[in-house]
C-alpha cells in the first residue's frame, strides 16, 4: 500500500478529506454473455489529503482520470479499492442509508452550468431542493435561507423566480454554487467549473469561490485542465497522468521547479503574457497511452525525453524528493531500499 503524502500540519486546521490508494477500474465486456475481457484503469492508486480552507488543484490531459477521481471521492462511482476518509470517517464502503448523512458534508459544482440544472425548475427551487431532501428547512424558513444563499453568491433575490435558460452562463454557475452551499458542506469538488464560461466570467466565479472559502474555511478539490486558473485558486497542485499522480506540491514550487518530465511539458505549453519573453516549448511525441492497456513501468516512458531502462520495467512510487514536493519519477528520487 502506498502511504499518503505527508503534509505539513498547520495549527487549528483539520484534515477534511484523506484518500489512500484509491482506484476505480471499469470492466470492459464483450460478447452475448457480457464476458469481461479487460479493465479501464481510470484511477489507479491515488493518495492525497486536503485540509480546512485549502484548495488542491488536479490537472492533466483529457482522459487522465481527473473527473473520475472526483466522482469516486463523492461515491457517485463505487471505488474498486482504496480508502476515502471524510473528516476521519471511512465512507469507502458505507451503506447508502448511512452515506446520505455524509453527503451533506460533500457537494459538487459541475462543468456545464446549464446541463447540471433542471430546466423545468425555477432557480429558487433548485437551490432549495437540498434543504427539502435533507429535511433542514421548509416554508418561510426555507425561503429565507434560499434568499440568503442567492445574495451570498452575488445574485438578486428576484432571480429566484427565473428558469436557468433566463440567466447568463456565469449566473447559472452561481446558482450551482449556491446549491452546493445550501447544506453548509466541508468539501466542494469543482469539476471544470469555469471551462464553459468566458474569460471575464471565469474570473468572477473563481473570485467568488475564493471569497466563500475565506469566509467558511471550505476545502476544495478543484479539477481543471487550465493551468492558469489552477495556479490562481489552488494552494497545492496534483498532476495526473493515465490514472496516477505523478507530482504533488505547492503551486509556487510546481511552477518554479517542476520535477516530473510530464509537468515540465505541461508548463512549457502555458502562454507567456510578455511578448518579449521566450520559453522553450517541450513537444511530446506519441499519444497518451490507453488506460485500458497502460505500458509497463512508468506510463510516461513512451513519451519521456529522458527515459531510462528502469522506466520501462518498474513503476515509480510517489515519493518526497524535497520537503513537501512529491514526484513519481525514477530520475528524481533515490532507488527504493531493498
Amino acid at each position: 500500500m502506498t502511504e499518503a503524502p505527508r503534509q505539513v500540519r498547520e495549527e487549528g486546521r483539520r484534515v477534511v478529506l484523506r484518500v489512500q490508494d484509491l482506484a476505480k477500474h471499469f470492466p470492459v465486456k464483450h460478447g452475448l454473455f457480457g464476458r469481461v475481457s479487460g479493465h479501464v484503469y481510470a484511477v489507479d492508486g491515488v493518495s492525497f489529503s486536503i485540509h480546512e480552507g485549502e484548495t488542491l488543484g488536479v490537472v492533466g490531459e483529457s482522459g487522465c482520470g481527473k473527473s473520475t477521481l472526483g466522482k469516486t471521492v463523492l461515491r457517485l462511482l463505487p471505488p474498486t479499492s482504496g480508502q476515502i476518509l471524510l473528516r476521519g470517517k471511512d465512507i469507502t464502503l458505507m451503506p447508502e442509508r448511512h452515506l446520505r448523512e455524509q453527503r451533506r458534508q460533500m457537494q459538487m459544482v459541475f462543468q456545464d452550468p446549464y446541463a447540471s440544472l433542471n430546466p423545468r425548475m425555477r432557480c429558487g427551487e433548485i437551490v432549495g431542493e437540498p434543504l427539502t431532501i435533507h429535511g433542514l428547512a421548509s416554508g418561510r424558513e426555507k425561503e429565507q435561507r434560499v434568499t440568503a444563499l442567492f445574495e451570498r453568491v452575488g445574485l438578486r433575490p428576484d432571480q429566484k423566480k427565473r428558469y436557468p435558460h433566463q440567466l447568463s452562463g456565469g449566473q447559472r454557475q452561481r446558482v450551482g454554487v449556491a446549491r452546493a452551499l445550501a447544506l453548509t458542506p466541508s468539501l466542494i469538488i469543482a469539476d471544470e467549473p469555469v471551462s464553459a464560461l468566458d474569460v471575464s466570467v471565469q474570473a468572477q466565479v473563481i473570485n467568488l469561490l475564493k471569497d466563500l472559502q475565506r469566509d467558511s474555511s471550505l476545502a476544495y478539490l478543484f479539477i481543471s485542465h487550465n493551468l492558469a486558473v489552477v495556479e490562481h485558486i489552488s494552494h497545492r497542485i496534483a498532476v495526473m497522468y493515465v490514472g496516477k499522480l505523478v507530482e504533488l506540491t505547492d503551486k509556487k514550487t510546481l511552477f518554479r521547479s517542476p520535477l516530473h518530465p510530464y509537468t515540465e511539458a505541461l508548463l512549457s505549453a502555458v502562454p507567456v503574457p510578455d511578448p518579449g519573453a521566450k520559453r522553450d516549448r517541450i513537444i511530446l511525441h506519441g499519444d497518451v497511452p490507453s488506460p485500458m492497456n497502460p505500458p509497463p513501468g512508468c506510463a510516461f516512458h513512451t513519451r519521456c525525453p529522458y527515459v531510462k531502462d528502469i522506466c520501462r520495467t518498474q513503476v515509480p512510487a510517489l515519493r518526497e524528493v524535497t520537503s513537501g514536493h512529491f514526484a513519481a519519477c525514477h530520475l528524481r528520487q533515490p532507488p527504493a531500499p531493498a
